[in-house]
């Protein structure tokens, strides 16, 4: 199995079926790990494929699909987070998440030019290719100020460190890519990886 076996695609109302699985293995993955993570339903997860702000992985020769992430904006778009990565087990280890989160990435770019890309993680391997894509790791107080972002931490295992800390740090990672300040970097990113997205996605 490789990673052209795979179509990596912005979400559309066709996948909404997929949203049930989708949610159930986001939690199934966090009780195996032991670790935190802000719960979503099925409903929300459909609303993200239906309004065209997540990715979605299917493997071509079984249609099954493989993996999933969602763009949400915060602070007046002045933010963008993209959240919730989650690989089908059946499809872990050949590079998907990768491929997943450098379409996440270009869309946000695309989608909302100008804003601030952040992301929470408490997984190395997310940590890895948020540098790879040039995100950088930062304090918490660089993110949005948004409290219905915050207050979507509530259902993590950890939000009471989280709360306890005043929202100044936490288990997870902060990591964000400023175009303004990364705008260089962001011009590199394009010419390496568009073509290469372009390619998966086809």
């Amino acid at each position: 199995m490789k990673i052209t076996d795979f179509d990596v695609v912005t979400g559309t109302a066709a996948h909404e079926q997929f949203a049930p699985q989708i949610v159930a293995e986001m939690a199934d993955s966090a009780r195996a790990r032991g670790t935190g993570i802000a719960k979503r339903s099925a409903e929300y997860v459909a609303g993200k494929l239906r309004d065209g702000k997540a990715v979605i992985a299917f493997h071509r020769p079984t249609g099954e699909w493989a993996g999933f992430t969602y763009i949400e904006t915060w602070g007046h778009g002045r933010y963008v987070a993209n959240s919730g990565l989650i690989i089908n087990p059946k499809f872990r280890k050949i590079g998907l998440a990768r491929a997943i989160k450098t379409k996440a990435f270009f869309l946000s770019l695309k989608k909302f030019p100008g804003a601030k890309l952040f992301g929470l993680t408490t997984g190395l391997a997310v940590m890895k290719i948020n540098s790879s894509l040039g995100y950088r790791p930062v304090p918490f107080s660089e993110l949005t100020h948004d409290d219905e972002f915050w207050d979507g931490c509530r259902n993590c295992i950890n939000y009471p460190i989280l709360e306890m800390k005043e929202r100044g740090a936490c288990l997870c990672t902060a990591m964000l890519f400023d175009p303004e300040v990364d705008h260089v970097k962001a011009s590199l990113l394009a010419g390496e990886l568009f073509n290469i997205m372009e390619d998966i996605s086809k």
